[in-house]
């Protein structure tokens, strides 16, 4: 079963974390990556398009506001979601005073 990782994390909980700590957390963004998962850091920036009328609009803003930032995401393959859980459960996200959204994924087109 494949997960999508909506990681949201503020620079600030980062940057309180030891480098040991940071170094750590990114160890773990390592080992999904050699498990073939993805994971991807994000830049701040965001620019929003819609539609609804059949024109395309933009607004240099986020859809959905968070308390903290949208950093990152990924895909991860998980038997279900507890072995997801614990995937991500030592990831800097999840750690550094920020989280990690699961979705499940029912279909996807590579």
């Amino acid at each position: 079963m494949k997960f999508l990782c909506l990681a949201y994390g503020a620079e600030e909980g980062w940057n309180e974390l030891s480098k040991a700590e940071q170094d750590e957390l990114l160890a773990q963004d390592e080992r999904l990556r050699q498990r073939g998962d993805i994971v991807a850091a994000v830049e701040r920036t965001a620019t929003t398009v819609t539609a609804w009328d059949g024109k395309p609009a933009t607004t240099e803003d986020t859809f959905a506001h968070a308390r903290v930032p949208l950093a990152g995401f990924g895909i991860i393959e998980a038997a279900d979601l507890d072995e997801a859980i614990k995937l991500v459960a030592n990831t800097a996200c999840a750690r550094a005073k920020g989280a990690v959204v699961l979705r499940p994924i029912s279909v996807i087109n590579l």
